[in-house]
Protein backbone atom coordinates (compact mmCIF):
# COMPACT_ATOMS: atom_id res chain seq x y z
CA UNK A 1 0.00 0.00 0.00
CA UNK A 2 1.40 3.39 -0.93
CA UNK A 3 1.84 5.91 1.82
CA UNK A 4 -0.69 8.71 2.01
CA UNK A 5 0.19 12.03 3.64
CA UNK A 6 -2.54 13.37 5.88
CA UNK A 7 -2.99 16.99 6.90
CA UNK A 8 -4.51 18.15 10.16
CA UNK A 9 -6.90 21.06 10.73
CA UNK A 10 -4.77 24.16 10.71
CA UNK A 11 -6.24 25.70 13.81
CA UNK A 12 -5.69 22.96 16.39
CA UNK A 13 -4.86 24.46 19.76
CA UNK A 14 -1.79 23.55 21.81
CA UNK A 15 -4.05 21.55 24.09
CA UNK A 16 -5.38 19.64 21.10
CA UNK A 17 -1.89 18.83 19.88
CA UNK A 18 -0.99 17.54 23.34
CA UNK A 19 -4.12 15.41 23.31
CA UNK A 20 -3.18 14.09 19.88
CA UNK A 21 0.29 13.18 21.08
CA UNK A 22 -1.27 11.35 23.99
CA UNK A 23 -3.45 9.39 21.59
CA UNK A 24 -0.45 8.37 19.51
CA UNK A 25 1.60 7.30 22.52
CA UNK A 26 -1.19 5.62 24.49
CA UNK A 27 -3.06 4.16 21.53
CA UNK A 28 -6.52 4.80 20.18
CA UNK A 29 -8.43 2.89 22.81
CA UNK A 30 -6.47 2.36 26.02
CA UNK A 31 -7.71 4.07 29.12
CA UNK A 32 -10.45 5.99 27.32
CA UNK A 33 -7.86 8.27 25.74
CA UNK A 34 -10.50 9.92 23.58
CA UNK A 35 -12.89 10.88 26.37
CA UNK A 36 -14.19 14.31 25.33
CA UNK A 37 -13.34 17.42 27.28
CA UNK A 38 -16.44 18.95 28.85
CA UNK A 39 -17.64 22.10 27.15
CA UNK A 40 -20.94 23.83 26.52
CA UNK A 41 -21.10 23.09 22.81
CA UNK A 42 -19.34 21.01 20.22
CA UNK A 43 -17.05 23.24 18.19
CA UNK A 44 -16.55 22.11 14.62
CA UNK A 45 -13.01 22.33 13.20
CA UNK A 46 -12.30 25.93 12.26
CA UNK A 47 -10.47 24.77 9.12
CA UNK A 48 -12.16 22.62 6.46
CA UNK A 49 -11.73 18.92 7.06
CA UNK A 50 -9.23 17.38 4.64
CA UNK A 51 -10.68 14.03 3.64
CA UNK A 52 -8.67 10.91 4.40
CA UNK A 53 -10.85 8.79 2.13
CA UNK A 54 -9.88 6.96 -1.04
CA UNK A 55 -10.40 9.15 -4.14
CA UNK A 56 -13.69 7.56 -5.19
CA UNK A 57 -15.14 8.14 -1.71
CA UNK A 58 -14.36 11.86 -1.42
CA UNK A 59 -17.39 13.21 -3.22
CA UNK A 60 -15.34 15.21 -5.72
CA UNK A 61 -16.84 16.66 -8.90
CA UNK A 62 -14.56 17.27 -11.88
CA UNK A 63 -14.88 19.08 -15.19
CA UNK A 64 -14.23 17.14 -18.37
CA UNK A 65 -12.45 18.65 -21.40
CA UNK A 66 -15.84 19.20 -23.04
CA UNK A 67 -16.91 21.32 -20.07
CA UNK A 68 -19.31 18.73 -18.67
CA UNK A 69 -19.16 18.21 -14.91
CA UNK A 70 -19.13 14.67 -13.57
CA UNK A 71 -18.92 13.18 -10.13
CA UNK A 72 -16.10 10.89 -9.02
CA UNK A 73 -17.75 7.86 -7.42
CA UNK A 74 -17.14 4.17 -6.88
CA UNK A 75 -16.76 1.93 -9.91
CA UNK A 76 -20.16 1.14 -11.41
CA UNK A 77 -21.92 4.07 -9.70
CA UNK A 78 -23.50 6.88 -11.67
CA UNK A 79 -21.20 9.82 -12.40
CA UNK A 80 -24.05 12.29 -12.91
CA UNK A 81 -23.47 15.62 -11.20
CA UNK A 82 -26.46 16.56 -9.03
CA UNK A 83 -24.93 19.88 -8.00
CA UNK A 84 -28.13 21.81 -8.68
CA UNK A 85 -29.81 20.05 -5.75
CA UNK A 86 -29.06 20.57 -2.08
CA UNK A 87 -26.95 18.15 -0.08
CA UNK A 88 -26.26 17.20 3.53
CA UNK A 89 -23.31 19.60 3.77
CA UNK A 90 -23.60 21.94 6.73
CA UNK A 91 -22.53 24.89 4.59
CA UNK A 92 -25.22 24.13 1.97
CA UNK A 93 -27.77 26.76 2.95
CA UNK A 94 -30.15 26.17 0.05
CA UNK A 95 -33.77 25.68 1.01
CA UNK A 96 -36.02 22.82 0.02
CA UNK A 97 -37.49 23.74 -3.40
CA UNK A 98 -40.89 25.40 -3.19
CA UNK A 99 -43.87 23.36 -4.47
CA UNK A 100 -44.26 23.91 -8.20
CA UNK A 101 -47.28 24.02 -10.46
CA UNK A 102 -47.86 23.69 -14.19
CA UNK A 103 -50.80 23.86 -16.55
CA UNK A 104 -51.76 20.44 -17.83
CA UNK A 105 -51.09 20.23 -21.59
CA UNK A 106 -54.18 19.67 -23.73
CA UNK A 107 -54.87 16.49 -25.62
CA UNK A 108 -55.13 12.78 -24.79
CA UNK A 109 -52.19 11.02 -23.27
CA UNK A 110 -50.53 7.84 -24.52
CA UNK A 111 -51.31 5.15 -21.92
CA UNK A 112 -48.73 2.71 -23.32
CA UNK A 113 -45.99 5.33 -23.11
CA UNK A 114 -47.21 6.26 -19.64
CA UNK A 115 -46.78 2.68 -18.46
CA UNK A 116 -43.25 2.57 -19.84
CA UNK A 117 -42.44 5.75 -17.94
CA UNK A 118 -44.00 4.29 -14.79
CA UNK A 119 -41.71 1.26 -15.05
CA UNK A 120 -38.58 3.12 -16.18
CA UNK A 121 -35.80 2.36 -13.67
CA UNK A 122 -33.84 5.39 -14.84
CA UNK A 123 -36.68 7.63 -13.67
CA UNK A 124 -37.71 5.88 -10.47
CA UNK A 125 -39.26 3.48 -11.05
CA UNK A 126 -42.70 4.37 -9.73
CA UNK A 127 -43.17 0.67 -9.00
CA UNK A 128 -40.53 1.04 -6.30
CA UNK A 129 -43.38 2.41 -4.17
CA UNK A 130 -46.60 1.43 -6.00
CA UNK A 131 -48.13 -1.83 -7.16
CA UNK A 132 -49.89 -1.86 -10.53
CA UNK A 133 -51.31 -4.62 -12.70
CA UNK A 134 -49.02 -6.85 -14.77
CA UNK A 135 -46.96 -9.98 -14.24
CA UNK A 136 -43.87 -8.01 -15.33
CA UNK A 137 -44.25 -5.68 -12.35
CA UNK A 138 -41.80 -7.18 -9.90
CA UNK A 139 -40.66 -6.32 -7.37
CA UNK A 140 -43.20 -3.64 -6.54
CA UNK A 141 -43.04 -1.64 -3.33
CA UNK A 142 -45.58 -0.67 -0.70
CA UNK A 143 -44.27 2.69 0.50
CA UNK A 144 -47.03 4.30 -1.58
CA UNK A 145 -50.62 3.08 -2.07
CA UNK A 146 -51.58 0.20 -4.33
CA UNK A 147 -52.61 1.72 -7.67
CA UNK A 148 -53.87 -1.47 -9.30
CA UNK A 149 -57.44 -0.12 -9.36
CA UNK A 150 -56.65 3.60 -9.29
CA UNK A 151 -58.83 4.24 -12.34
CA UNK A 152 -61.92 3.18 -10.38
CA UNK A 153 -61.66 6.39 -8.38
CA UNK A 154 -62.66 8.47 -11.43
CA UNK A 155 -60.54 11.41 -10.32
CA UNK A 156 -60.25 14.44 -12.62
CA UNK A 157 -57.24 14.34 -14.95
CA UNK A 158 -56.07 17.73 -13.69
CA UNK A 159 -56.02 16.45 -10.09
CA UNK A 160 -53.92 13.41 -11.00
CA UNK A 161 -51.61 15.60 -13.07
CA UNK A 162 -51.07 17.99 -10.16
CA UNK A 163 -50.43 15.11 -7.75
CA UNK A 164 -47.68 13.74 -9.97
CA UNK A 165 -46.19 17.12 -10.85
CA UNK A 166 -45.85 18.09 -7.17
CA UNK A 167 -48.01 16.48 -4.46
CA UNK A 168 -46.94 18.91 -1.75
CA UNK A 169 -49.75 21.34 -2.60
CA UNK A 170 -52.23 18.85 -1.15
CA UNK A 171 -49.93 16.81 1.09
CA UNK A 172 -47.02 18.92 2.38
CA UNK A 173 -45.25 15.91 3.91
CA UNK A 174 -45.82 13.60 0.94
CA UNK A 175 -43.15 10.96 0.38
CA UNK A 176 -43.65 11.12 -3.38
CA UNK A 177 -40.98 13.11 -5.23
CA UNK A 178 -42.10 16.30 -7.00
CA UNK A 179 -41.61 14.70 -10.41
CA UNK A 180 -42.45 17.84 -12.38
CA UNK A 181 -40.83 20.43 -10.12
CA UNK A 182 -37.54 18.53 -10.02
CA UNK A 183 -37.54 18.09 -13.81
CA UNK A 184 -37.57 14.29 -13.95
CA UNK A 185 -40.85 14.25 -15.90
CA UNK A 186 -41.94 16.86 -18.43
CA UNK A 187 -45.61 17.96 -18.35
CA UNK A 188 -46.22 15.96 -21.55
CA UNK A 189 -44.79 12.86 -19.86
CA UNK A 190 -47.09 13.32 -16.89
CA UNK A 191 -50.10 13.49 -19.23
CA UNK A 192 -49.10 10.05 -20.51
CA UNK A 193 -48.76 8.70 -16.95
CA UNK A 194 -52.21 10.08 -16.12
CA UNK A 195 -53.65 8.26 -19.14
CA UNK A 196 -52.03 5.04 -17.98
CA UNK A 197 -53.23 5.30 -14.39
CA UNK A 198 -56.81 5.68 -15.60
CA UNK A 199 -56.53 2.24 -17.23
CA UNK A 200 -55.90 0.59 -13.85
CA UNK A 201 -59.38 -0.69 -13.08
CA UNK A 202 -61.05 -3.66 -11.43
CA UNK A 203 -61.71 -6.52 -11.58
CA UNK A 204 -58.09 -7.35 -10.92
CA UNK A 205 -56.56 -10.41 -12.57
CA UNK A 206 -55.75 -13.26 -10.17
CA UNK A 207 -52.24 -13.22 -8.70
CA UNK A 208 -50.05 -16.09 -9.84
CA UNK A 209 -46.96 -15.09 -7.88
CA UNK A 210 -47.39 -14.12 -4.22
CA UNK A 211 -43.99 -12.40 -4.25
CA UNK A 212 -45.17 -9.90 -6.88
CA UNK A 213 -47.53 -8.24 -4.42
CA UNK A 214 -45.79 -6.67 -1.39
CA UNK A 215 -48.91 -7.41 0.68
CA UNK A 216 -48.38 -11.17 0.24
CA UNK A 217 -44.60 -11.24 -0.27
CA UNK A 218 -42.68 -13.17 2.41
CA UNK A 219 -40.46 -11.01 4.57
CA UNK A 220 -36.72 -11.66 4.42
CA UNK A 221 -35.53 -14.18 7.00
CA UNK A 222 -31.84 -13.31 7.02
CA UNK A 223 -28.70 -15.07 5.86
CA UNK A 224 -27.82 -17.37 8.73
CA UNK A 225 -25.13 -16.98 11.39
CA UNK A 226 -23.32 -13.76 10.56
CA UNK A 227 -20.37 -14.64 12.82
CA UNK A 228 -19.70 -18.01 11.18
CA UNK A 229 -16.62 -17.66 8.94
CA UNK A 230 -17.94 -20.42 6.67
CA UNK A 231 -21.07 -18.34 6.11
CA UNK A 232 -19.84 -14.75 6.19
CA UNK A 233 -16.77 -13.84 4.07
CA UNK A 234 -16.35 -10.62 6.06
CA UNK A 235 -15.26 -12.66 9.10
CA UNK A 236 -12.46 -14.21 7.05
CA UNK A 237 -11.36 -10.80 5.83
CA UNK A 238 -11.25 -9.54 9.41
CA UNK A 239 -9.15 -12.50 10.46
CA UNK A 240 -6.75 -11.68 7.63
CA UNK A 241 -6.55 -8.12 9.01
CA UNK A 242 -4.83 -9.58 12.05
CA UNK A 243 -1.69 -9.69 9.91
CA UNK A 244 -1.96 -5.92 9.36
CA UNK A 245 -2.41 -5.49 13.13
CA UNK A 246 0.89 -7.24 13.76
CA UNK A 247 2.87 -5.78 10.84
CA UNK A 248 5.23 -2.89 11.55
CA UNK A 249 4.62 0.15 9.40
CA UNK A 250 7.09 2.67 7.97
CA UNK A 251 7.38 4.27 11.43
CA UNK A 252 8.75 0.99 12.79
CA UNK A 253 5.75 0.20 14.97
CA UNK A 254 2.65 -1.95 14.68
CA UNK A 255 -0.77 -1.81 16.33
CA UNK A 256 0.35 -4.77 18.43
CA UNK A 257 3.24 -2.76 19.91
CA UNK A 258 0.88 -0.39 21.72
CA UNK A 259 -2.05 -2.76 22.23
CA UNK A 260 -0.70 -5.91 23.85
CA UNK A 261 -2.58 -9.18 24.10
CA UNK A 262 -3.96 -9.31 20.59
CA UNK A 263 -6.92 -7.40 19.15
CA UNK A 264 -9.59 -9.54 20.86
CA UNK A 265 -8.26 -8.60 24.31
CA UNK A 266 -6.80 -5.14 23.65
CA UNK A 267 -9.84 -3.83 21.77
CA UNK A 268 -12.56 -5.34 23.98
CA UNK A 269 -15.28 -2.74 24.58
CA UNK A 270 -13.72 -0.08 22.34
CA UNK A 271 -16.31 -0.23 19.56
CA UNK A 272 -19.19 0.23 22.00
CA UNK A 273 -18.14 3.87 22.44
CA UNK A 274 -18.03 4.89 18.76
CA UNK A 275 -18.93 7.19 17.07
CA UNK A 276 -17.54 9.62 19.62
CA UNK A 277 -16.06 13.08 19.98
CA UNK A 278 -12.26 13.12 19.63
CA UNK A 279 -10.78 16.18 21.28
CA UNK A 280 -7.63 16.23 19.15
CA UNK A 281 -9.68 16.84 16.02
CA UNK A 282 -12.59 18.69 17.65
CA UNK A 283 -15.12 16.51 15.86
CA UNK A 284 -17.12 13.31 16.10
CA UNK A 285 -15.46 10.29 14.54
CA UNK A 286 -16.44 6.71 13.82
CA UNK A 287 -13.79 4.02 14.18
CA UNK A 288 -13.08 4.20 10.45
CA UNK A 289 -12.43 7.96 10.68
CA UNK A 290 -10.13 7.55 13.63
CA UNK A 291 -8.13 4.70 12.13
CA UNK A 292 -7.52 6.82 9.03
CA UNK A 293 -5.70 9.45 11.08
CA UNK A 294 -4.31 7.32 13.90
CA UNK A 295 -2.77 4.65 11.67
CA UNK A 296 -0.37 6.99 9.85
CA UNK A 297 0.47 8.85 13.06
CA UNK A 298 1.20 5.75 15.11
CA UNK A 299 2.66 3.31 12.58
CA UNK A 300 3.11 5.23 9.34
CA UNK A 301 0.67 2.84 7.64
CA UNK A 302 -1.93 4.49 5.42
CA UNK A 303 -5.50 3.48 6.28
CA UNK A 304 -7.66 5.74 4.10
CA UNK A 305 -11.39 5.61 4.73
CA UNK A 306 -13.16 3.10 2.45
CA UNK A 307 -9.95 1.24 1.69
CA UNK A 308 -10.12 -2.52 2.23
CA UNK A 309 -7.46 -2.25 4.95
CA UNK A 310 -9.46 0.35 6.88
CA UNK A 311 -12.77 -1.52 6.63
CA UNK A 312 -11.28 -4.91 7.48
CA UNK A 313 -9.35 -3.53 10.45
CA UNK A 314 -12.54 -1.83 11.64
CA UNK A 315 -14.34 -5.19 11.53
CA UNK A 316 -11.48 -6.78 13.47
CA UNK A 317 -11.67 -4.12 16.18
CA UNK A 318 -15.46 -4.25 16.39
CA UNK A 319 -15.54 -8.03 16.66
CA UNK A 320 -13.71 -7.71 19.98
CA UNK A 321 -16.88 -6.08 21.37
CA UNK A 322 -19.43 -8.49 19.93
CA UNK A 323 -22.18 -9.23 22.42
CA UNK A 324 -21.44 -6.07 24.40
CA UNK A 325 -24.08 -3.31 24.46
CA UNK A 326 -23.54 -0.04 22.61
CA UNK A 327 -22.53 2.46 25.31
CA UNK A 328 -22.37 5.96 23.78
CA UNK A 329 -22.02 8.81 26.25
CA UNK A 330 -24.90 10.85 24.87
CA UNK A 331 -24.97 13.08 27.95
CA UNK A 332 -21.61 14.64 27.10
CA UNK A 333 -22.22 18.23 25.91
CA UNK A 334 -20.07 17.63 22.85
CA UNK A 335 -22.22 14.67 21.90
CA UNK A 336 -25.51 16.42 22.64
CA UNK A 337 -24.76 19.18 20.15
CA UNK A 338 -23.58 16.72 17.51
CA UNK A 339 -26.61 14.52 18.14
CA UNK A 340 -28.95 17.43 17.44
CA UNK A 341 -27.18 18.23 14.19
CA UNK A 342 -27.31 14.58 13.18
CA UNK A 343 -31.04 14.51 13.89
CA UNK A 344 -31.55 17.59 11.72
CA UNK A 345 -29.71 15.85 8.90
CA UNK A 346 -31.87 12.75 9.37
CA UNK A 347 -34.99 14.86 8.75
CA UNK A 348 -33.46 17.11 6.06
CA UNK A 349 -34.89 16.63 2.60
CA UNK A 350 -32.25 16.71 -0.10
CA UNK A 351 -31.63 16.03 -3.74
CA UNK A 352 -33.70 15.74 -6.86
CA UNK A 353 -36.10 13.35 -5.12
CA UNK A 354 -36.50 15.74 -2.16
CA UNK A 355 -36.28 12.89 0.34
CA UNK A 356 -34.95 12.59 3.90
CA UNK A 357 -33.57 9.58 5.73
CA UNK A 358 -36.67 9.79 7.93
CA UNK A 359 -38.94 9.22 4.92
CA UNK A 360 -37.63 5.67 4.57
CA UNK A 361 -36.53 4.78 8.08
CA UNK A 362 -39.32 5.92 10.41
CA UNK A 363 -42.93 4.82 10.75
CA UNK A 364 -44.26 8.21 11.84
CA UNK A 365 -47.05 9.54 9.68
CA UNK A 366 -47.19 6.39 7.56
CA UNK A 367 -43.60 6.72 6.33
CA UNK A 368 -41.57 3.97 4.73
CA UNK A 369 -40.04 1.90 7.55
CA UNK A 370 -41.20 -1.73 7.60
CA UNK A 371 -42.54 -1.35 4.06
CA UNK A 372 -41.09 -2.53 0.77
CA UNK A 373 -39.14 -0.19 -1.48
CA UNK A 374 -39.13 -2.38 -4.55
CA UNK A 375 -37.96 -5.72 -3.20
CA UNK A 376 -36.16 -4.25 -0.18
CA UNK A 377 -37.74 -4.09 3.25
CA UNK A 378 -36.88 -0.70 4.74
CA UNK A 379 -35.42 -0.81 8.25
CA UNK A 380 -36.78 1.22 11.16
CA UNK A 381 -34.26 3.52 12.86
CA UNK A 382 -35.83 2.84 16.24
CA UNK A 383 -34.94 -0.84 15.91
CA UNK A 384 -31.34 0.18 15.25
CA UNK A 385 -29.38 0.40 12.01
CA UNK A 386 -25.71 0.51 12.99
CA UNK A 387 -24.67 -2.32 15.31
CA UNK A 388 -24.08 -4.86 12.52
CA UNK A 389 -21.89 -2.53 10.40
CA UNK A 390 -19.53 -3.06 8.65
CA UNK A 391 -21.59 -5.73 6.95
CA UNK A 392 -21.22 -8.18 4.10
CA UNK A 393 -23.43 -7.08 1.19
CA UNK A 394 -24.50 -10.20 -0.67
CA UNK A 395 -25.64 -8.07 -3.62
CA UNK A 396 -22.18 -6.48 -3.89
CA UNK A 397 -19.97 -9.37 -2.71
CA UNK A 398 -18.09 -6.91 -0.54
CA UNK A 399 -17.88 -5.47 2.96
CA UNK A 400 -19.52 -2.08 3.38
CA UNK A 401 -19.33 0.20 6.38
CA UNK A 402 -22.09 2.58 7.42
CA UNK A 403 -20.59 5.50 5.46
CA UNK A 404 -20.57 3.68 2.15
CA UNK A 405 -24.15 2.67 2.82
CA UNK A 406 -25.00 6.35 3.36
CA UNK A 407 -23.23 7.32 0.14
CA UNK A 408 -25.11 4.56 -1.69
CA UNK A 409 -28.39 6.30 -0.78
CA UNK A 410 -27.23 9.61 -2.22
CA UNK A 411 -27.34 8.65 -5.91
CA UNK A 412 -30.99 7.47 -6.06
CA UNK A 413 -31.89 10.57 -4.04
CA UNK A 414 -30.26 12.68 -6.76
CA UNK A 415 -27.80 14.48 -4.51
CA UNK A 416 -24.02 14.63 -4.59
CA UNK A 417 -22.44 12.55 -1.85
CA UNK A 418 -20.07 14.03 0.70
CA UNK A 419 -16.67 12.56 1.54
CA UNK A 420 -17.09 9.31 3.44
CA UNK A 421 -15.31 10.82 6.47
CA UNK A 422 -17.24 14.11 6.40
CA UNK A 423 -18.29 15.34 9.84
CA UNK A 424 -21.88 15.57 8.58
CA UNK A 425 -21.97 11.81 8.08
CA UNK A 426 -20.20 11.20 11.39
CA UNK A 427 -22.85 13.13 13.29
CA UNK A 428 -25.65 11.50 11.33
CA UNK A 429 -24.13 8.14 12.24
CA UNK A 430 -24.02 9.22 15.89
CA UNK A 431 -27.75 9.95 15.73
CA UNK A 432 -28.47 6.58 14.13
CA UNK A 433 -26.27 4.79 16.67
CA UNK A 434 -28.15 6.47 19.54
CA UNK A 435 -31.03 4.07 18.84
CA UNK A 436 -28.66 1.14 19.34
CA UNK A 437 -27.58 2.14 22.86
CA UNK A 438 -28.00 -0.85 25.16
CA UNK A 439 -28.24 -3.32 22.27
CA UNK A 440 -25.41 -5.80 21.61
CA UNK A 441 -22.95 -5.43 18.76
CA UNK A 442 -22.89 -8.20 16.16
CA UNK A 443 -20.23 -7.41 13.57
CA UNK A 444 -19.88 -8.13 10.72
CA UNK A 445 -23.49 -8.46 9.63
CA UNK A 446 -24.93 -9.95 6.46
CA UNK A 447 -27.44 -8.03 4.38
CA UNK A 448 -28.47 -8.09 0.75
Amino acid sequence: MSRVLFEHPAALSATAWIALAALVVAGCAKGDATTPARSATLELPSAPWVSRAVPEARGDVTTRPDGRRQAVRYRGWSTEDFGRFRTYAYDDQRLEPAPGKAIMPAGPGDAAKGRRLFLDRNLGPCTGCHLIQGEDVWPAGSVGPDLSAYGDRNLPDEHIFSMIYDPRHLFPQSLMPPWGTDGVLKPEDIVDVVAFLKTQKSPLPPETNPERNPATRPRPVGFGDNLDPTNNPAVVRAEDAADLWATKGPAGTACADCHAGGPAAAMKGVATRYPRYVAAYRRVMALEDFLAVHGPEATGTALPVESAANVDLTVLVKMASNGMPVALDLAAPEHAAALERGKRSFYRRVGQRNHACADCHTTEGGKGADKFLGGRLLADVEVGLTRHFPTWRTSQADVWDMRKRMQWCMTPLGTNMLAADAVEYAELELYLASFDVGKPLSVPGIRH
